[in-house]
């Protein structure tokens, strides 16, 4: 009686937490909707566990569709022609290193290929794509995803303070967030935070980052001799272009628009918190000193990189 009377309360806390961030006179970052999360599950537990990574993988799509409502195409298509080349190089740039990383520890094939996807890409979105095609098992997911987790959070805290103390621009901040942070929603996340129209920049650069995933599954099959080559494509970013093609040649109701984008951004804060929440003692336990070595190293030194070309370029 007493272990179900402990799930119920775990249960009514955390939709009490969600509705709290879903309310539109909150003040929470989303930074501490990331924090709340992971407290929740680390002291609590996570009462909704098996659902938590999918609902959150679908409201983070919603979330970035609703934030295109806020986004001019004109304005995102520029962003994308200047910023794609640098794009391009910083996925070879992740991609070879962490090659190399993973050579110099002598980590697992498949767990280091995860790792440096995950980097290079979009975090764990990434990392469901290309298991299935090098048929990655349980363990090295969890050790690759546990990996990317805690570094994306990590960006989270730790982009928007750099940012404030070199006095970044929005636009500079947006694309240095968009070109380092692994997942998508620490990305949006950073941007959301720090203010100042970084948030059009980094989603923009996040999402033209995202569809490199189609050419890094088809890598895979190449390289671990897939003959079927699956994976699901990131329709929501075909949603996402329309939501700004709205927004640019429907400018009479931009007061609705801004509506729906404020709603994504809640949406943004609760996607965190249910991501945070998702982070378990087991998923700790399963991350390797050698694998998160790799991939601290491989973001770090993207990190400084991205940084330094911002900055002087």
């Amino acid at each position: 009686m007493k272990i179900n009377s402990n799930i119920t309360f775990n249960k009514i806390l955390f939709i009490g937490f969600i509705i709290l961030l879903a309310c539109p006179f909150s003040w929470i970052s989303s930074l501490f909707a990331l924090v709340l999360g992971i407290s929740f599950s680390l002291i609590l537990g996570n009462p909704f566990e098996e659902k938590t990574s999918e609902v959150s993988r679908y409201l983070l799509q919603f979330s970035v569709v609703g934030i295109g409502f806020g986004t001019s195409l004109t304005s995102a298509t520029e962003i994308g022609k200047e910023s794609f080349y640098w794009i391009l190089i910083f996925v070879l740039l992740t991609l070879i290193f962490g090659y190399l990383l993973g050579k110099f520890f002598n980590i697992e094939r498949k767990i280091s290929d995860l790792i440096t996807a995950g980097t290079s890409i979009c975090g764990g979105s990434a990392i469901a794509a290309i298991s299935p095609v090098i048929k990655a098992d349980e363990k090295q997911i969890s050790v690759s995803l546990g990996t990317i987790f805690v570094l994306s959070a990590l960006g989270l805290f730790i982009f928007p303070i750099v940012g404030n103390i070199l006095d970044m621009s929005g636009e500079d901040f947006g694309l240095w967030a968009g070109l380092a942070i692994q997942d998508t929603g620490s990305v949006l996340g950073a941007a959301s935070d720090y203010g100042k129209g970084a948030l059009k920049v980094a989603t923009t650069v996040k999402l033209t980052r995202v569809l490199f995933i189609i050419p890094l599954v088809f890598l895979g099959s190449v390289l671990y001799k897939g003959k079927d080559t699956k994976f699901t494509f990131p329709y929501f970013i075909l949603f996402f272009l329309v939501a700004m093609y709205i927004n640019s040649s429907f400018t009479e109701y931009s007061e609705y628009f801004n509506d729906i984008k404020l709603i994504a951004k809640k949406g943004l804060q609760i996607t965190l918190f249910l991501i945070g929440s998702s982070l378990s003692v087991k998923n700790l336990k399963s991350v390797g000193v050698k694998p998160f070595l790799q991939g601290f190293l491989l973001w770090l030194l993207i990190s400084i990189l991205s940084l330094l070309v911002v900055i002087n370029f």
